[in-house]
């Protein structure tokens, strides 16, 4: 009945008819469609819950009010982080509690929240991709300070320490398994309409090596580049993780954000006419051949600069990626800086409804995802409700 009310509130979202009552409801109609989608964080309580600890009833009470500015400014899809930290915000036989739902690391929240944040958005017509961090497991580096039955002090050899944080080390195949492991458990047991990994794969440079010499040794298979040998453990988890969902046979997208610039012109003819740091090398993310070898459903680059940036133009960075999907069935959405309006003179209001009307000149660009959800009741909320005002006159279905 759940499921019904919530195709019955798309339909009446995206103007389709109401279904009849012995009909299999059919959602949106057929059509053009655009991802009109936000980020809601949930990472050192970012934009939900506002803070650890708080009641169930009033992190039930906010992210309604999250879903309702959504639905107020006509988008279409929310992007939750459930796993932010090698945890879980549902009962995961896999990896503890989020500490970021009670302040305890393994703490019930008294609820399951997975299920109630994926009924609330159905309930409002809203698409829900659930949002997995890959292999980043605390933002501290200490395994002492995680739960004693946490996998990661089970298996301290599946860890690195890195920029004074811990995260599952991609070389070793049972870490990657487990992430694997970890993340379906949610696909199979939740309604949700997509899988969504973020930017961080590899840790990010932080000024130090990453100690993976001992797993190069013992892993490397023929690999005489420890780069590439790296880009190829990424390689293993997206293509891992596409295989699995596919083998559900649920209509599940399985979507990645990565950082905005693939590989920079002067490393790679291939690459876009900007300089600065590239997924490529600097997370060993290789976006551009999971593109071209269909192991995604969709991309969302994160396009957190202006236009006429001197290092990384939006329009420059919009054209390549266009490019980079053409052909290849795979749905390009932009990743949109929301937060950053208000920052500088370059971020005035305008800016974000600016960069719509360039995505216009791309057919290839089939939506956009705002970062984060705070920020589009605070600094960006006079930019979002331009953005609305000349772009989303109409309301619009998610893509299938």
């Amino acid at each position: 009945m759940l499921r019904r009310l919530a195709l019955l509130a798309a339909a009446l979202v995206c103007g389709a008819a109401l279904p009849a009552a012995d009909a299999e409801p059919p959602g949106c109609p057929p059509g053009p469609t655009q991802v009109r989608a936000v980020w809601i964080a949930t990472v050192g309580n970012t934009d939900w819950p506002s803070r650890p600890g708080l009641p169930a009833a009033d992190q039930q009470r906010e992210y309604r009010a999250l879903l309702d500015t959504a639905v107020r400014l006509r988008l279409n899809t929310v992007v939750v982080q459930v796993r932010p930290t090698a945890d879980a915000f549902w009962p995961s036989p896999f990896e503890p509690w989020s500490q970021w739902l009670t302040g305890t690391q393994g703490g019930d929240p008294g609820y399951d929240p997975l299920a109630f944040l994926v009924a609330e958005a159905h309930a409002r017509g809203l698409a829900f991709h659930a949002w997995f961090n890959p292999f980043r497991v605390s933002k501290q580096d200490d395994p002492a300070r995680l739960v004693p039955d946490h996998p990661a002090r089970v298996h301290p050899d599946w860890v690195l320490r890195h920029g004074g944080e811990l995260y599952y080390d991609p070389g070793v195949p049972a870490a990657r398994e487990h992430v694997m492991d970890a993340v379906m458990d949610a696909v199979v047991r939740y309604d949700v309409d997509g899988v969504h990994f973020d930017d961080y794969f590899y840790p990010y440079p932080a000024g130090e090596p990453i100690p993976d010499a001992a797993t190069f040794a013992r892993h490397s298979a023929g690999f005489a580049d420890v780069g590439d040998w790296r880009r190829a453990n990424v390689d293993l988890l997206v293509r891992g993780m596409a295989d699995r969902i596919a083998a559900t046979g649920r209509p599940v997208r399985f979507g990645i954000s990565p950082f905005g610039i693939w590989r920079n012109a002067a490393d790679d003819p291939r690459g876009s006419d900007t300089r600065g740091l590239s997924s490529y090398s600097a997370v060993y993310a290789d976006t551009l051949t999971w593109v071209q070898r269909g192991w995604l459903d969709y991309v969302a680059p994160q396009l957190y600069w202006e236009a006429g940036h001197p290092a990384a133009d939006y329009t420059t960075l919009v054209r390549w990626w266009a490019g980079a999907v053409a052909g290849t069935g795979v749905q390009l959405y932009v990743g949109q800086a929301a937060y950053k309006v208000g920052s500088s003179p370059a971020w005035d209001d305008g800016e974000l409804a600016e960069h719509l009307r360039i995505n216009r000149g791309h057919p290839e660009v089939r939506g956009d995802v705002y970062f984060s959800a705070r920020s589009l009741t605070s600094t960006a909320a006079a930019a979002m409700e331009r953005v609305a005002a000349e772009h989303y006159a109409q309301p619009a279905c998610p893509d299938r």
